[in-house]
């Protein structure tokens, strides 16, 4: 069992609390490095599949866990990003100052729906980000001079940093450097007053506009971050695929980012990369499932999207807080064995608003 004694304020923001997180998370950074060398091209592939929804989860993180504003239109903000990284890689600009591009542009789009936020909550809110889906999703269809309408887009490769890492291995090593960076600067920001800023707006506007703070700023530039780094998925997302058309962009794609915030665990940046893996790995573990299964129920045409529903709606039920939560309850019951308390975690009701007022 370990015990923290705290004594000063940087203690309690440190980002490596003792030595025993330095040490699982630098196994975890050597595995990650040697991973090329040990697994096959396929498995490579997936990883970096991973990296890239772990950096548009942690965006979405930042909007839905820690403003506690709902979307359902970030595939808007990916497919943006791809988008402008693909047009501006054919048009000759270096990776660099295209992917740049592609991080304002989709930052410039989350600042425009970060405006209905500031008069909008809940199901409405979710609304405007659905008609904000659909009509990028529209745009990206009907501008066929530019995006190539439904016909696609290939994606050449970029000048600059490419010529050096064009392989798989190499476009790994990018993706896994983007993602950790990434990672820090969220976590880093939720260290900030503008961090902190977000989740006393997830909490109570009221209490934090009598704190001073600027609840529609706040919003809005959690909008922005939030798209920013969901665009930057979405340019690597485009040098992944290779080829890019709006029917990967819709609404389902915006549902599919929302589950694997809530499946890794709202409110947390270990839950982002964990409904990464999640969202990756389960397609390929029904595929394998399905030759040990009956034919009739093997080859159901909606046997994934039956088993997605059905993980979901126990997660809601039965483990809210998602697998890190999960994980952080095993971990608790392991340090505090044979001292566990069974209630520890046990759930309260949530009273709706309209509930607190009687």
């Amino acid at each position: 069992m370990r015990f923290l004694y705290k004594t000063d304020y940087d203690q309690d923001i440190r980002l490596v609390r003792h030595s025993g997180y330095a040490f699982w998370y630098g196994l975890l950074l050597a595995l990650l490095i040697a991973l090329p060398w040990v697994v096959s091209d396929y498995l490579l592939d997936q990883a970096i599949f991973i990296g890239i929804y772990a950096i548009a989860g942690l965006g979405l993180m930042l909007v839905v866990g820690y403003t506690g504003l709902v979307s359902l239109g970030h595939a808007a903000f990916l497919g943006i990003g791809a988008y402008t990284e693909a047009i501006l890689t054919a048009r000759g600009w270096p990776f660099p100052l295209s992917v740049s591009a592609a991080v304002l542009a989709a930052a410039s789009a989350g600042v425009i729906v970060g405006l209905p936020a500031l008069r909008v909550r809940g199901i409405y809110l979710a609304i405007a980000t659905i008609a904000l889906g659909t009509i990028v999703e529209e745009i990206l269809a009907r501008w066929e001079s530019v995006t190539g309408g439904n016909a696609g887009l290939s994606v050449s490769t970029p000048r600059g940093l490419f010529g050096f890492i064009g392989a798989a291995p190499g476009f790994y090593y990018l993706t896994l450097a983007i993602a950790i960076s990434s990672t820090l600067v969220v976590l880093n920001l939720l260290r900030s007053p503008t961090g902190r800023a977000f989740v006393a707006v997830r909490d109570s506007e009221t209490s934090a506009r009598s704190l001073g703070i600027h609840v529609a700023r706040t919003k809005t530039t959690a909008f922005a971050l939030s798209a920013a780094l969901t665009g930057l998925a979405g340019a690597l997302y485009a040098h992944k695929i290779r080829f890019l058309s709006p029917d990967q962009f819709t609404v389902l794609q915006s549902v599919e980012l929302l589950m694997l915030v809530f499946v890794g665990g709202v409110g947390s940046v270990h839950g982002a990369v964990l409904g990464a893996v999640f969202l990756i790995a389960l397609p390929q573990m029904i595929a394998i499932a399905k030759d040990f299964l009956p034919p009739a129920i093997g080859g159901a045409a909606g046997l994934q999207s039956a088993v997605f529903g059905a993980l979901i709606v126990g997660f809601v039920l039965f483990e809210p807080l998602g697998l890190y939560g999960r994980w952080v309850k095993i971990r608790h019951y392991l340090e505090m064995f044979p001292f566990y308390r069974r209630g520890t975690y046990r759930r309260v009701r949530v009273f709706q608003r309209t509930e607190r007022n009687r």
